[in-house]
């Protein structure tokens, strides 16, 4: 962008949020189209069996405009970053709203996730997919297969709650609030992370930063770690069924709402 360009644009901003005009909103909205388009092209490979990629674009429409409308030109930040954390928001939230995962995944997953917290507090250790097969009571075969069902549910379940995290801990965004206990909670949101991600085996720890930090495909992650797409599947579901599980008694974890 140019710097006439530039100079436009915030021209533009002033004019909007001193009248409110929508016409005014509306050339902003389409000047910052594109960042819809990114957004949704970095986080629909994790949906894009279960949802159309135009809906997806119309969530990020809605993000768009919630993030035009609220948006503070006083604060001195990129409106790129705050916009795009505001899209990716919509989109998961409208998403998850659909509830199109299954009650029979949910029931499964819910025994999953309690047999390996059972699991590896017993033991005090990270246990292998072996032993978790063996106490739920199920083949290794079939509890790849589970992992795998599981992995749009586990990922939808705390894709929100992460990406928060890990944007609010951006020094752009914490400054937004411009009050020190925002920066106060970004900082602790942060440490409780990364404390929960440390109790991670290192494989898992690059998987979780690989797919969160540098925003790779599963195909892209397997090619990095070595190992087929559907493994690496299996394994982020699990890895958040772990960090799930170590973020429920901090507070940090939202409980879903019980779907049966």
């Amino acid at each position: 962008m140019t710097q006439k360009e530039d100079v436009g644009i915030d021209g533009l901003w002033v004019k909007f949020k001193k009248s409110g005009d929508l016409d005014l909103r509306n050339q902003l909205i389409v000047h910052y189209s594109d960042l819809v388009n990114r957004v949704v092209n970095r986080i629909a490979v994790k949906y894009m069996d279960h949802m159309d990629i135009d809906d997806l674009i119309g969530y990020g429409i809605f993000g768009l405009i919630d993030a035009v409308e609220k948006f503070d030109i006083d604060r001195g930040i990129k409106f790129e970053t705050y916009a795009s954390f505001r899209i990716r928001g919509e989109i998961i939230d409208r998403i998850r709203q659909q509830d199109w995962i299954p009650r029979s995944l949910r029931a499964k997953t819910r025994q999953v996730e309690r047999a390996l917290e059972e699991l590896e507090m017993k033991q005090g250790r990270n246990v292998s997919d072996v032993e978790l097969a063996e106490y739920i009571g199920i083949s290794i075969e079939e509890l790849n297969i589970l992992m795998a069902q599981m992995h749009t549910s586990a990922v939808l379940s705390l894709d929100s709650q992460i990406l928060d995290i890990v944007d609010m801990s951006s020094s752009e965004l914490v400054e937004r609030a411009g009050i020190p206990e925002e920066h106060a909670m970004a900082k602790e949101l942060k440490e409780i992370l990364g404390q929960a991600i440390e109790q991670l085996t290192a494989r898992e720890q690059k998987i979780v930063d690989l797919y969160y930090y540098h925003e790779l495909t599963l195909k892209e992650i397997g090619m990095v770690i070595g190992v087929s797409e559907s493994r690496i599947s299996q394994l982020l579901s699990r890895t958040l069924l772990k960090l799930k599980n170590k973020l429920k008694g901090t507070g940090l974890y939202l409980k879903e709402e019980d779907h049966g």
